[in-house]
């Protein structure tokens, strides 16, 4: 008989990020396989090799080449790697960690009977414009601009507008407009072969609604609330993430519409991501949604609001067994800080019992452990993203952030009160290039 296995999707530098994930499979016996661009394989090599790691219970990879910039270029290799397990494995489950292999993964999914999102949320929502297509009642006015349709565009939306690539993540290649030349000038730094979306600026603040998703019904939702760069810059890196709740109208829109899109992309199994905004009549527009776990360190601010962790619970609407998942008990942030360019010397922290990790040159990230619904307002861990001696970019994309804290209090003042008390404490050492 053929040992039964789960298939983890998605970069491996996002895998690593959430170790739970592996920790919650070795414990249940199955072989872990994992599915990753090519470009980490180096990496990932190197950390299951390291014995007592998280990584070293993943029984075997299938790196896969592509390029996020062309649609559907990864699908090859995804497929000729799962065919290969085919003969060794009985494959129980499947689940997208990160955003890159989305699609596919819904695919192998389908192919396999597996339970997974579907194949309209997962196309969907790897394609900013079918986002458009499908949901258009959340839609702000855009256009899509395909490949080799730059040079006779004629912009049908007004400006302030934005433009984006269609299949990158992480704020990657977005851009507020201001005017044609602008425009113009823009549309040449993107690869020719790229589509990409013109649309409508939507003022007004950022969220996020996390839902967990079984047999078509939602378990459990939540809203998250957003800073963005966009705030004082033409660009649009996410800079802090607060699970809190948010009660009355705001809270009952966001929802509201959330169970709206997840019908209309008829969304069966798993977790989705999806960003919104709040224009100034209270209508919600839709950013993107995606269909997988959440990015930077929202799980884990999950887990410091409510004590408990969500992957488990991802894993098993992966394999078909009764989910749930509490209610918050706290208020929980990411904070990520904005720096000046040049090259990173030290980050210090005046905080007891409270020292920066330095995670850029460690692949899988330590837990950060929950407290207690009572315990007073607190700082919980500090990371540095990137190495000593890194030449730091002007922030354009979330691959450009260097440090970010988490922390957690029993009220929404308080949260915001020790924000402030930790930026003050913390410094991030900056030498100016030469």
């Amino acid at each position: 008989m053929k040992p039964n296995a789960f298939l983890l999707t998605g970069s491996f530098y996002v895998i690593s990020r959430a170790p739970r994930y592996l920790e919650e499979l070795a414990a249940r016996g199955l072989k872990i396989l994992v599915v990753t661009p090519s470009e980490w394989r180096d990496e990932a090599l190197r950390a299951v090799a390291v014995p007592g790691s998280p990584a070293a219970a993943i029984t075997d990879f299938a790196f896969t080449d592509g390029d996020l910039k062309v649609e559907n270029s990864y699908m090859p290799g995804v497929i000729a790697g799962v065919r290969r397990w085919l003969d060794q494995y009985t494959i129980a489950g499947i689940c997208a960690v990160g955003e890159t292999l989305v699609e596919p993964t819904g695919v192998v999914a389908d192919a396999l009977g597996l339970r997974s999102p579907g194949l309209r949320a997962t196309r969907a929502c790897r394609s900013k414009y079918l986002q458009r297509l499908y949901l258009p009642e959340f839609s702000p006015a855009s256009q899509v601009v395909p490949a080799g349709g730059r040079d006779g565009l004629t912009p049908a939306v007004g400006y302030p507008a934005v433009l984006k690539p269609a299949t990158r993540h992480s704020s990657s290649g977005v851009w507020t407009i201001h005017d044609e030349a602008e425009l113009r000038a823009r549309l040449a730094e993107y690869p020719p072969y790229e589509t990409l979306l013109l649309e409508e600026k939507v003022l007004g603040p950022e969220y996020s609604v996390e839902s967990l998703v079984q047999d078509g019904k939602t378990i459990f939702a939540s809203v998250t609330r957003k800073r963005t760069s966009d705030a004082h810059a033409d660009t649009f890196v996410e800079l802090s993430h607060t699970v809190t709740d948010q009660p009355g109208s705001l809270q009952d829109t966001l929802l509201a519409a959330n169970r709206q899109l997840l019908e209309r992309l008829d969304f069966q199994d798993g977790i989705a991501h999806a960003e919104w905004r709040l224009a100034a009549d209270g209508r919600p527009y839709l950013m993107e949604v995606a269909a997988r776990t959440p990015g930077d360190g929202i799980t884990t601010l999950y887990h410091l609001a409510t004590g408990s962790p969500v992957e488990p619970e991802v894993v098993r609407i992966a394999l078909g067994e009764p989910a749930s998942y509490p209610q918050l008990t706290r208020h929980a942030r990411e904070v990520y800080l904005e720096h000046a360019p040049g090259v990173l010397t030290d980050v210090t922290l005046d905080w007891p019992g409270v020292t920066p990790h330095w995670v850029g040159d460690t692949t899988l990230w330590p837990e950060v452990p929950p407290g207690s619904p009572a315990d007073p307002p607190a700082l919980r861990a500090v990371f540095v993203l990137k190495n000593r001696g890194y030449h730091i970019q002007p922030l354009r994309s979330s691959e450009d952030r260097v440090v970010s804290f988490f922390i957690d209090a029993p009220t929404p003042g308080e949260l915001d009160s020790l924000e402030n008390r930790v930026r003050a404490a913390l410094t991030v050492h900056v030498r100016p290039e030469s």
